[in-house]
């Protein structure tokens, strides 16, 4: 017999109260991510949860928090049990203690069957090697496994090393870079915890400057985001979970990085850069990648993670690519949510691949006019 017992929490207050045994517990899981701290999963459903809906799964040896399964309920499009976090956040998973991981993986699926009567068990953007392997392993009924975001990774490197990757052509250009952004004299500095919430406000500020007229994420807009970005990152900042990085350029804060941190990886979130820097030559990417991989250098992590999203300027280091999973777990009466949701992905799949190829055929129709109506 398991020597686990498992708790459900529902309560908004009683979630609180774990913080300081779930920030053990994330120390002590070797696969955690910055997206299964306490500060970030807290903070979020402060500012997007549903009252009524939280179902957090957790596993307990003795007293100590072994493992934790942080989820709510959902209705639509179908009933389900889905990870806290939302689309705000790049990763999702479970914790579970590595001195004890099977075990507590065992006592969380044991407690998921039991939450699956009614709803299907939806565990989407799972890193590659996270903890719901386990479940989705151990699992006794019906379950799938799907892919979901593509992400893509660095080693943890110094700037040195990532330059090394690349062709030499192309790594002279990015020294040349590298020296015009000193030359310029754009000087860094990390911001302590008691400054997080204005610097975050100036970087949300910058971000929008930075996309003005070309398709900003609205989310990143509104005022729920800044503040749980406040709340959770001034946590983490304390806990060395975050670091926010200002540039200054003449006295004046031109950039601003948010990094969040684990024990696995490091991984740039969100930036923002004043549109004058382009003026200025100032390949603000570049600048950003060497400060992220200056602070990884050495410190143990594996990875410098550069998320989701698979844009051109991440293509430039090379990169590679890590595709996040989605696990489908159902009983048998929860047997056709799981083929409805799993119809549901197929048809997805099938419609973001037509147009990605119209995209490709459209930009392949209008490249030829481009480069004909450039300078000679």
């Amino acid at each position: 017999m398991s020597r686990l017992r498992v708790e459900v929490c529902t309560d908004d207050l009683g979630f609180a109260d774990l913080a300081p045994h779930w920030h053990r517990l994330h120390r002590s899981c070797r696969t955690a991510t910055p997206f299964q701290s306490h500060a970030w999963l807290h903070s979020w459903w402060l500012s997007y949860g549903v009252p009524g809906r939280l179902r957090v799964h957790l596993a307990y040896l003795d007293d100590e928090l072994v493992g934790a399964a942080p989820l709510m309920r959902v209705l639509r499009p179908l009933p389900a049990l889905v990870p806290l976090g939302g689309t705000i956040s790049d990763f999702t998973d479970v914790l579970l203690d590595d001195a004890c991981a099977e075990e507590a993986a065992d006592a969380l699926t044991g407690a998921l069957m039991a939450s699956a009567r009614g709803a299907l068990i939806d565990l989407g953007e799972v890193r590659p090697g996270g903890g719901a392997e386990r479940l989705h392993a151990n699992w006794p009924s019906a379950r799938r496994r799907l892919s979901d975001s593509r992400c893509l990774e660095l080693p943890a490197e110094g700037m040195d090393g990532l330059l090394s990757r690349l062709p030499s052509n192309r790594a002279q250009r990015a020294r040349a870079k590298l020296r015009k952004i000193d030359a310029l004299g754009i000087e860094q500095r990390d911001v302590p915890p008691e400054e997080v919430p204005t610097a975050l406000r100036r970087l949300l500020e910058l971000h929008g400057l930075q996309w003005q007229g070309r398709g900003v994420t609205r989310e990143h807009l509104r005022p729920r985001f800044e503040e749980h970005l406040a709340r959770a990152v001034g946590e983490m900042t304390r806990q060395g979970d975050a670091v926010v990085t200002e540039f200054r350029l003449d006295g004046e804060v031109v950039a601003a990085d948010l990094t969040l941190l684990s024990p696995a990886l490091a991984g740039g979130y969100l930036y923002g850069a004043h549109p004058g820097l382009r003026g200025r030559k100032v390949d603000v990417a570049t600048m950003l990648l060497r400060s992220c991989a200056e602070r990884i250098d050495g410190s143990g992590r594996a990875a410098l993670s550069m998320l989701r999203g698979n844009e051109p300027y991440k293509q430039h280091w090379r990169p590679e690519v890590r595709v996040n999973q989605r696990f489908l777990l159902a009983r048998r009466r929860t047997l056709p949510l799981l083929w409805a949701c799993t119809l549901h992905a197929g048809l997805r799949r099938r419609a973001g691949a037509v147009l990605r190829a119209l995209r490709g055929w459209r930009d392949g129709r209008r490249r030829p006019a481009t480069e004909a109506s450039g300078p000679a």
